[in-house]
Formats: C-alpha cells, sequence, structure tokens
C-alpha cells in the first residue's frame, strides 16, 4: 500500500512590523541613556573632523562683545547713567541670552544636513531610540554653548566686566541652558520639516531678529513706543536677560523673571519635543 505524503499548509506570513516600532518597543532606559552616549561622541569626533564648524562658537561671542560695547556702549552708556563700562556690566548678561539663541538655530542646520546627506537614513535602520537621535544633538549643542558662554566670560573680564556673585552666575548660565534646549527643540523640527538648511536659516533670522532686539538685550526698554515695550515685556529673551543681570550684579529682583523664563523652556519642550520626535519618526 502506497502513502502520498500530506504537505503541511504554509505557514502564515509574519505581520509585518515597522522597524521603528521594533525598535523603540525594545529599548529600556539604560540602552537608551548608552544609545544617547554614542550618538554623542559620534558628534564630537565629526567636530573633531570639521574645526571650521566651531567657528560660530568661538568667534561670535569675540565679535558681538566688542562691537556692542564699542560701537553702542557710550551713547546706550549714558542713558544707564554712566558710560562704556555701565554698558558693559548690562550688556554681557544679555548677551549670554542671546547665546543659546544663535546656537539652537545652528542644531536644527546640522540635523538638515544629516539627512541630506543620509546619515539619518542609517540611524533610523539601526534598533536606537529615535530620540535619542535628537537628544544627542542637543548635548553636543549644549557643550558649543558652554565653549561660547566661556569665551564670552573671558572677553568681558578682559575689557572690565566684574561679576558680583559666582553662584549666580552659575545659576544664570544654567537658566540659559535651560531655555536654549526648549529653543533646540523649536529648530529640531524645523531641521526635519523644511528642506533646505538654507531654509531654516532664513526663517530662524525672521524669527531671532525681532526677539533679539525686541528685547531688553542690548538697550533698556524705557525709551521704546508703547507698543513695542507691551511686546518686550511677554519676550521670554527680556525675562532671560533681565534675571541674568540681577543673578550676577545684584541689585534687582529676579523671583518673576526666574519663573517666566522656565515656564517658557519648560511650554517649549513639552510641546515641541513630542512634535520634532513624531516628525523624525515618520519622515519618508
Amino acid at each position: 500500500m502506497s502513502t502520498t505524503a500530506v504537505k503541511a499548509p504554509p505557514a502564515p506570513p509574519e505581520q509585518a512590523v515597522p522597524l521603528t516600532s521594533r525598535a523603540d518597543t525594545r529599548i529600556g532606559p539604560r540602552a537608551h541613556v548608552r544609545h544617547t552616549g554614542a550618538l554623542v561622541r559620534r558628534n564630537l569626533l565629526w567636530i573633531k573632523q570639521d574645526v571650521e564648524s566651531m567657528f560660530d562658537a568661538v568667534l561670535m561671542p569675540i565679535v558681538f562683545t566688542l562691537l556692542f560695547v564699542y560701537v553702542f556702549g557710550g551713547s546706550v552708556g549714558q542713558a544707564l547713567g554712566g558710560g562704556r563700562e555701565e554698558y558693559i556690566q548690562y550688556v554681557v548678561p544679555g548677551l549670554m541670552a542671546m547665546m543659546g539663541m544663535n546656537m539652537a538655530m545652528g542644531v536644527g542646520t546640522g540635523f538638515n544636513q544629516d539627512f541630506q546627506t543620509g546619515v539619518m537614513d542609517r540611524f533610523r535602520s539601526l534598533p536606537i531610540a529615535r530620540s535619542s537621535v535628537m537628544i544627542a544633538k542637543i548635548v553636543v549643542e549644549l557643550m558649543r554653548m558652554l565653549v561660547a558662554t566661556t569665551i564670552l566670560f573671558i572677553v568681558a573680564l578682559c575689557i572690565g566686566f566684574s561679576v558680583e556673585s559666582v553662584p549666580g552666575l552659575l545659576a544664570a548660565v544654567g537658566l540659559a541652558m535651560v531655555f536654549g534646549i526648549g529653543l533646540m527643540w523649536i529648530f529640531l523640527t524645523m531641521g526635519v520639516v523644511m528642506k533646505s538648511a538654507q531654509a531654516i536659516q532664513g526663517m530662524g533670522f525672521l524669527v531671532l531678529l525681532p526677539l533679539q532686539f525686541g528685547s531688553s538685550i542690548f538697550a533698556p526698554t524705557d525709551s521704546m513706543p508703547g507698543w513695542l515695550q507691551a511686546f518686550t515685556d511677554y519676550n521670554p529673551l527680556s525675562s532671560l536677560a533681565d534675571a541674568a543681570r540681577g543673578l550676577m550684579n545684584g541689585g534687582l529682583p529676579v523671583a518673576h523673571d526666574i519663573w517666566v523664563t522656565l515656564i517658557w523652556s519648560v511650554g517649549l519642550t513639552a510641546v515641541m519635543a513630542p512634535i520634532a520626535i513624531h516628525k523624525f519618526r515618520t519622515k519618508t
């Protein structure tokens, strides 16, 4: 008697699961930190190979400090009731507040360039959390911001700036970095959704210039028109600059400005971080 082999029915195909979903569901907090650290190291090595990428962090604080102190210091210093020496004490904390905005724009352009060169396609094919790529960018940009801030204060001390409180100085730097993180999430989102680094720079300048000059960074707001003073009252850069002045030089109440800056920072991060990560995951 012959037997006929009965073939087993083919197994149903495994349901396809997007790589991003598989990666995100398998990664725990420790692996997330490890991946972020590896990406931070990769970004630092890239900066080491491309030293020119640090020119903005090194040269910008020198140029801006000397430019504003020696071009506007005499006239604005007189309005403050002193001279150039008085203006140095006023503008340096404001320049520190401005530094975070300029560094934040750099993280968006760098992120977009990584898309153009195909680096992000490689990252998105790896079993790593999508957010670790963006957090690593922010960590490296905060390091660049610390370099720029250190150079700013070295130049300022050389031309006569004095610090009344070292703990206040450290607190002001920390506050500027917290606010910078919120701004970086905005520019990371722009880095994902916009098509070119040039477009990000153009849009960034359109946003940054009114915020910077429509604030108390470079000059007191008392002589501004009423409608512009109303804008500066709600401008977070004014709060950050005034808080930094009070923390470093004393003599000014800082609690309100610190709280306003922190609320803006937390709000920007809470709103923009999920948007940036979602856009990064779904970008085609």
